[in-house]
């Protein structure tokens, strides 16, 4: 679990991180012998678990957690883990949290019907919640989807690559993330004007998410992120130290290196292992990442600022303490 820096917030939430991570494994599993396998890959390969622990986080503006909290908590779970199967299918990423990615292992088909069935067992717990609930994932699936077709479309003729991206990143990962926040504190009690303020926190913590993880997919190696590292170079996606390049090649400002990079990307040559991490390693060593940096702890920022109608509390400043765990992550 992450480190919130309360002690007594800490030791309140382990036991309860523990609860969910054991109704998760349960969650996965059931089926049969042949489809237990593949369910449980993902969950089992472990994971930062941001959305449950941020789902008990805002508990805390109520009454903390409870059974319907705790549900929640693991629905979100599971429909994030749903989507990382759909990623990994339509990425060709050959690595998922440094194990194989599961259709590396049982193929594109069991592990886009996986995610489905994730995405079923998801929904049939938040049905249990209530139809406010329902609404709420629903609309989340939707904007999950969305996120996922407008990143695949790209940008419309005259639309600003940077800002259709920066859409893409509050559906695909800031949508999920708010409604995590947003279930923990509907279902303590919290009311529903601490359920918007703290939704609207959780959706600019994951554009900050994705986009400081946009930087360590170029920094880090397999062997710390668990991925393979410029999977989406190879895949034609522009992730945001991309964009940075192509918007100054537009503005007719870059560099000599950052057209040679530019140049590089999408080339037949990006299949080889050895092109790959040639092109990251010069992709890296680029001011275009550290710009990106700066973006990721400007949506951390704004993240927390959302958090001023919030009384001053160990819990506020937990939150402020989780938005910046996940941009300190680039130090």
């Amino acid at each position: 679990m992450l480190p919130l820096g309360d002690a007594e917030l800490e030791a309140r939430l382990q036991p309860q991180m523990a609860d969910v991570e054991e109704r998760l494994g349960a969650a996965v599993v059931g089926a049969d012998a042949l489809v237990d396998p593949p369910a449980a890959h993902l969950a089992a390969a472990g994971g930062k678990r941001l959305r449950p622990l941020l789902t008990l986080l805002a508990a805390e503006l109520g009454e903390g957690s409870n059974e319907r909290v705790a549900t929640a908590a693991v629905a979100v779970e599971l429909t994030h883990l749903a989507t990382l199967y759909h990623d990994d299918v339509m990425d060709s990423a050959p690595l998922r949290r440094g194990a194989p990615a599961a259709h590396e292992v049982w193929g594109n088909s069991v592990a886009i019907l996986t995610g489905d069935l994730l995405f079923a067992r998801a929904s049939r717990m938040v049905a249990s919640l209530g139809p406010d609930a329902v609404r709420v994932h629903a609309e989340t699936f939707e904007r999950l989807c969305l996120g996922q077709l407008h990143e695949t479309l790209g940008p419309a003729d005259g639309e600003d690559p940077v800002a259709h991206y920066l859409t893409v990143l509050a559906d695909k990962t800031g949508s999920l993330i708010a409604t995590s926040a947003r279930y923990g504190a509907a279902f303590s009690g919290a009311g529903p004007e601490l359920a918007e303020v703290i939704a609207r926190y959780g959706e600019k913590v994951g554009v900050a998410f994705q986009l400081a993880d946009d930087v360590i997919d170029l920094s880090a190696d397999a062997a710390t992120t668990g991925k393979t590292p410029g999977t989406d170079l190879r895949e034609g996606v522009d992730t945001m130290p991309v964009l940075l390049l192509r918007e100054r090649a537009a503005a007719g400002t870059l560099d000599v290196r950052g057209a040679a990079v530019l140049d590089r990307l999408g080339a037949d040559e990006l299949a080889s292992d050895d092109a790959l991490r040639a092109v990251v390693a010069d992709l890296r060593d680029h001011e275009v990442v550290d710009q990106a940096r700066g973006l990721a702890e400007h949506w951390a920022h704004e993240a927390v600022a959302e958090l001023a109608p919030l009384p001053a509390s160990p819990v506020k400043d937990a939150l402020g303490a989780f938005a910046g765990l996940l941009v300190d992550r680039l130090s």
